[in-house]
C-alpha cells in the first residue's frame, strides 16, 4: 500500500472475490474491517473464520473486524458508536459486495444492491474522509458494444441484462461522487474470473463451470438410459456408447457469431487488483482480462475429452424456424441462455492501465489442465453444496 500498513474497510468478503482480496490485504499485513451480512445460521464472524479456515488463514482471525451491517439503511444499519468508530480509522475502502444476478425478475433486488445501496458506501466513504475508494465493476459495464473497449467511462445506453446495467450506472455515480468531494478513486473492472488455476479451487461455481456442469447432467441423464434402460429412448437421437467407452451425444451449441469468452483465473485477478490498490492512480479505470482468450470451440473440446462424451458442435448461426432440436440440445440451450452474450463475445479490453501497474502481467492460458484441475475440484465439492457456510 502507498503510505504503508493500513486499515482497510472491505465490502464482499464473504463473496468469491472479496474473499481472495480478503486474504491478500491480511498477508500483506492489514487490519481488515469487514462489512456485511449473516447468513445461512451464521453471523458474519463466523461467515469470515469459515472463509479464513478455507483458505488455511484462520492464523488471521484477530486482524478481522466484523461489522454486520444493511446497506439500504441510514448510517448502513449501524449504531452511532459503531459507524463512528468505522469512519475514525479514516480506511481505504474497496468495494466488491454486489448481486450477480443477470435475470430481469431480479431487477428491482439487483438495483437496489448495485446502485440504490451504493449511496450509503459513498457516504462512509465521504465522511471517513477515506484515503482512497475502490470500486470493483466488471469489464461488462461497457453495455452492447462491439470491438476495442477503453478502460474509460461508459458510454452505452443499451445491455446485455441488468447485471451490466447496474455496474454501469454505479460507475457513473462512483465518479461523480468521488469528484464531487475531491476523494481519490479508482473503478477496476474484471472480465470473467474462474478458479485457482495452479490449485483448481473455487468458491464460486457459475460462468465457466455451468455450461460444463449442465453437459455433466445432460450426459448422465442419457448414460444412465443407454447402461440401464437398453437406451431404445437414445437411440431415437442418435445417442449411444462407442466401442471406446464414449457416450455418442450429438448436440449443436448455436451461437449468434464468432468470438470469444474472456476467462481469467482468480489468482491472477488477485495478483493485478492488489497492484493496482498498491499502486492507486486517481480518477483512473482498470480492466483485469486475457489477451488471448478462449472460445466456446475450445470449451467443447475440454468438456469432451473431460466428460468422455463425442458429438459436440460449435455452429456460428441463428437457427430459423425450421431448424428441429433434439432434447439435449433444447435442454443444453435453456441451460445456456443466460450466457450467450459472453460465448462468443467480440468486446475486446483495454488493459493499459493495468498493464502499467503490473508490468504486464498476464493470465495463463486456459488450457486442458487447468480446466480439467478446476472442474475436477468443482465435483468434488458438489458444485458448491459442499461449501455452505460461507
Amino acid at each position: 500500500m502507498p503510505s504503508g500498513k493500513k486499515t482497510v474497510l472491505l465490502t464482499g468478503a464473504t463473496g468469491f472475490l472479496g474473499s481472495h482480496l480478503m486474504i491478500k490485504l491480511l498477508q500483506k499485513g492489514h487490519h481488515l474491517q469487514v462489512l456485511g451480512r449473516p447468513g445461512k445460521g451464521h453471523s458474519l464472524r463466523e461467515r469470515v473464520l469459515n472463509l479464513l479456515n478455507w483458505f488455511s488463514a484462520g492464523h488471521f482471525a484477530d486482524h478481522v473486524t466484523a461489522f454486520e451491517t444493511d446497506f439500504t439503511k441510514a448510517d448502513l444499519g449501524l449504531g452511532p458508536k459503531e459507524y463512528a468508530r468505522l469512519c475514525a480509522a479514516e480506511p481505504m475502502v474497496i468495494h466488491c459486495a454486489a448481486d450477480t444476478s443477470f435475470a430481469e425478475r431480479n431487477r428491482q433486488r439487483v438495483m437496489a444492491l448495485n446502485v440504490h445501496a451504493l449511496e450509503g458506501v459513498l457516504e462512509l466513504v465521504k465522511k471517513s474522509r477515506s484515503a482512497c475508494f475502490h470500486y470493483f465493476s466488471t469489464a461488462y459495464a461497457a453495455g452492447d458494444v462491439a470491438g476495442i473497449v477503453p478502460e474509460l467511462p461508459v458510454t452505452a445506453d443499451r445491455f446485455h441484462n441488468v447485471y451490466e446495467e447496474s455496474k454501469a450506472l454505479a460507475e457513473s455515480r462512483v465518479s461523480r461522487h468521488c469528484e464531487d468531494f475531491s476523494i481519490p478513486y479508482t473503478i477496476i473492472r474484471p472480465a470473467i474470473v474462474y478458479g485457482d488455476s495452479l490449485s483448481g479451487r473455487s468458491l464460486k461455481f457459475n460462468a465457466l463451470y455451468s455450461p460444463v456442469k449442465s453437459m455433466q447432467l445432460i450426459r448422465d441423464i442419457y448414460l444412465h438410459d443407454v447402461q440401464q434402460n437398453g437406451g431404445a429412448k437414445s437411440a431415437q437421437y442418435g445417442i449411444f456408447i462407442d466401442t471406446d467407452g464414449y457416450l455418442h451425444l450429438p448436440l449443436r451449441i448455436f451461437l449468434p457469431r464468432r468470438g470469444f469468452i474472456n476467462l481469467i483465473p482468480v489468482d491472477y485477478f488477485s495478483a493485478a487488483a492488489m497492484a493496482i490498490i498498491g499502486t492507486p492512480a486517481a480518477g483512473k479505470t482498470y480492466h483485469i482480462s486475457s489477451g488471448k482468450p478462449s472460445n466456446m470451440e475450445t470449451l467443447a473440446n475440454y468438456s469432451e475429452r473431460l466428460l468422455r462424451i463425442k458429438g459436440l458442435e460449435v455452429l456460428y448461426q441463428t437457427p430459423d424456424r425450421n431448424t428441429t432440436f433434439n432434447p439435449p440440445e433444447e435442454l443444453f440451450a435453456h441451460f445456456l441462455k443466460p450466457y450467450y452474450p459472453y460465448l462468443s463475445d467480440t468486446r475486446q479490453f483495454e488493459k493499459k492501465n493495468t498493464d502499467a501497474v503490473t508490468g504486464g502481467l498476464a493470465p495463463p492460458e486456459l488450457s486442458y489442465e487447468i480446466f480439467a484441475r478446476c472442474m475436477e475440484y468443482a465435483g468434488s465439492v458438489g458444485w458448491g453444496k459442499a461449501l455452505r457456510d460461507f
